[in-house]
């Protein structure tokens, strides 16, 4: 049973920074496969905020771009998502999502297998 738990979202004032976490458990060494974060605001979709594969990390929103960085620890089956410089319009839910190798873009929604309950996000 995959389970993606998500952890660190808050409220923050603008300017400010956040980290968020994801624990991944019941699904064996991470190895080739690839994670995400994602996130929700009521004004729009769920749209992709970054994600990462062996190749490395890609910035899926120009509005976070310089603001924000993907890394995981797959030892200990960990993905992060460090925010900083925070904005209002950064406000919302952030899911981590997680699928086997894949040559979609990191940044497809759709592809993605697994996913954590989300964690709030709020800045004002």
């Amino acid at each position: 049973h995959v389970q993606l738990v998500e952890s660190g979202g808050g409220s923050e004032q603008a300017g400010g920074s956040l980290r968020l976490s994801c624990l991944i458990s019941g699904y064996g060494p991470l190895g080739t496969s690839q994670m995400a974060w994602f996130r929700q605001t009521p004004q729009k979709e769920r749209e992709g905020v970054a994600g990462i594969s062996v190749a490395g990390p890609r910035i899926c929103a120009d509005s976070l771009r310089g603001r924000i960085a993907i890394s995981a620890d797959k030892a200990n089956n960990l993905l992060f998502l460090q925010m900083d410089n925070l904005k209002p319009d950064d406000t919302g839910v952030y899911f981590c999502a997680l699928r086997p190798f894949s040559r979609e873009s990191l940044c497809e929604r759709e592809s993605y297998t697994y996913w954590g309950q989300g964690t709030q996000v709020t800045v004002s």
